[in-house]
């Protein structure tokens, strides 16, 4: 099966987007269908997966950033049934490595998939880094939805 990537917003399909998210990932089901339109329409950046033949959205990576020298990469998925094709290296290097953030500093929060991030220069954090985890008990931190890993 052949597919192309884009980086048009506008193409995006919040369906796929939100179903995917709000029933398979672990890192964040807990997220409301507005909280995810919200994250969608402020998106630095946002990269879809398609069928060539149906134009059907199979994958997504998504990132926030300053536009000058840091970005967050999220949400990165690539439907079951479409797996295999390399599609999550094509997301990544398209986000990463052939846009415009491509010197940026990058950073990730994953409990999986540390080999192909590590493909793409992603390391342990080193003494530079610090992070504040969510407050106990707010949605973001699980707020009391089961999460797997």
């Amino acid at each position: 099966m052949e597919y192309e990537l884009d980086d048009d917003p506008a193409r995006i399909q919040p369906d796929v987007v939100w179903n995917w998210l709000s029933t398979d990932a672990y890192w964040g089901r807990w997220r409301t269908r507005a909280d995810v339109e919200a994250q969608l329409a402020s998106a630095w950046r946002v990269v879809g997966a398609y069928r060539a033949d149906t134009g059907a959205q199979v994958g997504f990576a998504r990132a926030v950033s300053d536009g000058v020298g840091f970005a967050h990469l999220a949400d990165v998925f690539v439907l079951a049934e479409h797996r295999g094709a390399a599609l999550g290296k094509r997301l990544i290097r398209r986000m990463i490595d052939e846009g415009p953030g491509r010197g940026f500093r990058w950073v990730l929060f994953t409990a999986d998939a540390h080999g192909l991030y590590r493909q793409f220069g992603f390391a342990e954090p080193d003494a530079t880094a610090m992070v504040r985890p969510a407050a106990a008990g707010s949605s973001a931190a699980g707020g009391g939805v089961s999460r797997s890993s």
